[in-house]
């Protein structure tokens, strides 16, 4: 029959002993994470982890971080290899110095991180409304993980000779998805800013937007928002999608000639690929826009990029977690429908004072944590090498 005999015999004893059998648990490998499906606040918590290092002013290594992310009960487990990718994609430099080896933020996602600090302290100087705009997901079987259990019910049969329960219905897996997306400010989420879909993938929810899509949101939002405003947004494909396609090294020489050609741009007849590529690059600033950017310009808004995966950065991040926690100490049937009616009763029970103190959380901790990491990370950084050119870590 392929059932072994100390299977057969645990099943008997298991019977005498609850009157019961149940069906023996199949173990699943753990499924691999990989990079592409690591999600945002994954990425941000790992970035936090690295932070403290820097605090401690103690040298980070991918041995000890990788230690500390995989102790902690909230987040993956990762393979060391898998991690060390992780952590290029996230934007981290490797650096060696005699005999130690540490991780640091690359140089363009440090300076990014300071232009952003300032530009946003200078627009709250000027008076500036700032919104801050999102997206999260809720699956059909978001729920609480943790829950007082009574531990003196061993068994089914138990519960009903004894008029008890067998605890809460769990959900069977993560269900459908739905894919959230709105605005707010320290005066509460954007009326009519709530956009919600289903998600037809099981892909990371990024993949799940589309630039048109978004591009149609954000017109029928904008005219919603405060004049001369400041919106705040991550660099999502869907946020930096190009106006027009500007030349590259992948284009020939006819379409490059023709790009030129259609903007004006005075050329010699006989100039090489690379001559005319150079040219490209001496005039494309004036036409590297951003769809999203010119729509907010056209109306007197200006967008203000968050770095890449700074997510403690973004007050809204904060109001996400409120109401996830609504839609998991409410969510009784699992089903998409009851979550999205959840989905949108925390969202309209979030308070003007929660924005308050979410925004006001950000700009007393978070942003000066990461000026602080900055300056700290600069006494300790003297020599910066690529990531790639030295794949040994044994500090």
């Amino acid at each position: 029959m392929g059932v072994a005999v100390s299977t057969v015999f645990k099943i008997l004893n298991e019977y005498k002993s609850t009157g019961e059998v149940k069906s023996p648990v199949k173990i699943k490998p753990k499924s691999k994470t990989t990079i592409s499906d690591t999600e945002e606040s994954v990425k941000c918590a790992i970035r936090r982890k690295v932070d403290t290092f820097f605090f401690n002013n103690e040298i980070p290594t991918v041995k000890k971080i990788m230690a500390c992310v995989n102790e902690d009960p909230d987040l993956p487990n990762y393979k060391k290899s898998t991690f060390y990718e992780l952590m290029k994609h996230i934007g981290f430099k490797y650096d060696k110095r005699q005999r130690n080896s540490r991780l640091l933020d690359r140089k363009d996602i440090v300076l990014w991180r300071r232009k952003y600090l300032r530009e946003i302290k200078k627009y709250r100087k000027e008076g500036k409304i700032i919104y801050y705009m999102d997206e999260t997901w809720v699956n059909a079987g978001h729920t609480k993980e943790k829950i007082w259990q009574d531990k003196t019910v061993i068994s089914a049969k138990y519960a009903f000779l004894n008029g008890l329960s067998t605890g809460l219905r769990n959900p069977t897996g993560k269900g459908k998805r739905l894919i959230v997306v709105h605005i707010g400010s320290e005066k509460g989420f954007v009326d009519n800013g709530l956009w919600v879909f289903e998600s037809h993938s099981t892909k990371e929810y990024h993949e799940e937007m589309t630039g048109d899509a978004f591009h149609e949101w954000f017109r029928k939002v904008l005219p919603q928002l405060e004049p001369n405003c400041v919106i705040v947004m991550d660099n999502a494909s869907y946020h930096t999608v190009k106006k027009e396609r500007l030349p590259t090294t992948s284009w020939n020489k006819a379409q490059i000639t023709d790009w030129l050609a259609s903007k004006e741009i005075p050329l010699e007849h006989d100039m090489l690929k690379q001559e005319l590529l150079s040219l490209v690059n001496q005039h494309k600033s004036i036409y590297d826009k951003n769809v999203v950017d010119e729509m907010a310009k056209e109306q007197g808004k200006l967008l203000l990029r968050l770095p890449p995966y700074h997510c403690e950065l973004n007050p809204i991040e904060l109001i996400w977690a409120q109401v996830k926690g609504y839609v998991a100490r409410n969510n009784k049937t699992f089903n998409i429908k009851d979550v999205k009616r959840l989905l949108v009763e925390a969202v309209q029970s979030v308070a003007i004072s929660q924005w308050q103190n979410c925004v006001k959380h950000v700009i007393e901790k978070e942003e000066p944590r990461f000026w602080d990491v900055d300056n700290r990370m600069e006494d300790i950084a003297e020599v910066v090498i690529n990531l790639g050119s030295d794949s040994s870590d044994s500090d």
